[in-house]
Order: C-alpha cells, then sequence, then structure tokens
C-alpha cells in the first residue's frame, strides 16, 4: 500500500462518487486529507472519519480557492475532481453549456493548481492528479460535444504542467475513465430510462461499470509515483481496446 503519512492531500468534488472515494482512500495512506465541494450536505457525509476534514469550496471562486491554500502551510497532493457532463452534440448544444463546461472542466483545475503550484516548486516535491476522461482526444463519444472537448483541454493542461515543473520534481498526471458508476451517473440513466441503462453497460468489454474505489486506487498510485508525469493513465474495462 501506498504510504503517505505526513503528506497533505487537497481533493476538489469530494461530497460523492469518485471524490468521496478518493478522500477516504488518501486518508487510508496515512495522509492528512482536505475534502472539498460546494455540496456542505455531502460532505457531512465525511464528517468526523479519520484524517479527513471537511470545507466548502466553490472552485469557480478564485477569492474562494485563495483563502482555502492560503489558510494551509503545506498542500503535497492535489486531486482535480470537480468536472461536470453535459449531453449533445456540437450543433445542439449552445455557448452557455460549453462555457460552464470550460469553467468547471478546465479553469477550475488551472485555478488550484495556480494556487498550489508555488507552495510544491518551494518544496521541490509535489504531485497533481488531473480528472480526465476517455471520452477527450482518446476517443470520440456520441452526443458529448462539451465534455469531450473540455476533457482533451485537461490532457494538454496535464501535459503543460508536467513539461514545465518536471525539474522542480513536480509530476502533474491525468487520469481517464470510461464509464464509472458514481451518483451522478446514475442520475443520468435514470432520466434516460431503461434503454439508456442497457446501452452503457453494452459498451463494456468488461462487462461492468467501473467503481469510485477503483478510479480513486488509481488517484492515490499516482500521487504516490515519483518517476511517472505527464501521463494520461486510461481505466475504463477495454473501451478504448
Amino acid at each position: 500500500m501506498t504510504d503517505l503519512t505526513g503528506r497533505t492531500v487537497l481533493i476538489t468534488a469530494a461530497g460523492q462518487g469518485i471524490g468521496r472515494a478518493a478522500a477516504i482512500a488518501f486518508a487510508a495512506t496515512g495522509a492528512r486529507v482536505i475534502a472539498t465541494d460546494i455540496a456542505e450536505d455531502k460532505l457531512a457525509t465525511l464528517a468526523g472519519m479519520a484524517g479527513i476534514t471537511t470545507a466548502r469550496l466553490n472552485v469557480l471562486d478564485d477569492a474562494a480557492v485563495e483563502r482555502l491554500v492560503d489558510a494551509e502551510p503545506q498542500i503535497d497532493i492535489l486531486f482535480n475532481c470537480a468536472g461536470v457532463v453535459h449531453d449533445g452534440t456540437l450543433l445542439n448544444s449552445d455557448d452557455d453549456q460549453l462555457d460552464f463546461a470550460w469553467e468547471l472542466n478546465v479553469k477550475a483545475m488551472v485555478r488550484i493548481a495556480r494556487a498550489v503550484l508555488p507552495g510544491m516548486i518551494e518544496r521541490r516535491d509535489g504531485a497533481i492528479v488531473n480528472m480526465s476522461s476517455v471520452a477527450s482526444s482518446m476517443k470520440g463519444v456520441p452526443n458529448r460535444f462539451a465534455y469531450t472537448v473540455t476533457k482533451a483541454a485537461v490532457l494538454g493542461l496535464t501535459k503543460s504542467i508536467a513539461a514545465d515543473y518536471v525539474t522542480h520534481n513536480v509530476r502533474c498526471n491525468a487520469i481517464c475513465p470510461g464509464t464509472v458508476d458514481t451518483p451522478s451517473l446514475q442520475d443520468r440513466l435514470t432520466e434516460g430510462g431503461e434503454d439508456r441503462r442497457a446501452a452503457f453497460l453494452a459498451r463494456q468489454p468488461i462487462g461492468r461499470l467501473g467503481t469510485a474505489e477503483e478510479i480513486a486506487d488509481l488517484a492515490v498510485y499516482l500521487a504516490g509515483a515519483t518517476y511517472t508525469t505527464g501521463q494520461a493513465h486510461v481505466i475504463d474495462g477495454g473501451w478504448t481496446l
């Protein structure tokens, strides 16, 4: 098991799904976890767990990000997990939808990375893990225009950070999941009915959806992988084979 004792981990969108599973997984390594989310009611499910501190954070708010990071003397690991999935093609997605996807899926990661990088550079040690997707520059997925565009940008962001700060011993990697069973996915499946649920399962070569815990385990691995940077790590049950 990865030992991150003495390390501080900042996680966004930790109230449910992959972010919540990651908070629990990182805490199990001995790390101190700052679990953030805009939804305080969801964060409440983590309250009182050993090694986990919760804090409300709107990742779209520059001042809120600065306040949180300024209050922490040392953030060693950042897991950028916040994001949004929109349905739609280029022709039926409007600018508001694309703008919001850009703000949450890309600029929020830029905002938080910019806040934590100076400390990592000063200490000559740090790890950033960004949540991307196989629906990006890796694979075209029908009806996912805004999501695919912005998740492709996350891969560019990841490689840019990795290239610029590798000599400072700051690593940056991306996780590219396939379809993962999370509360947000279940909401979308419920809206789409049984036909949509069957279609999601049918496209999984491994025969099932991924779990939040499987993605969290990869995040922990990458946080402790001191000779890995600038990589897009696919975890998709064979979807891109």
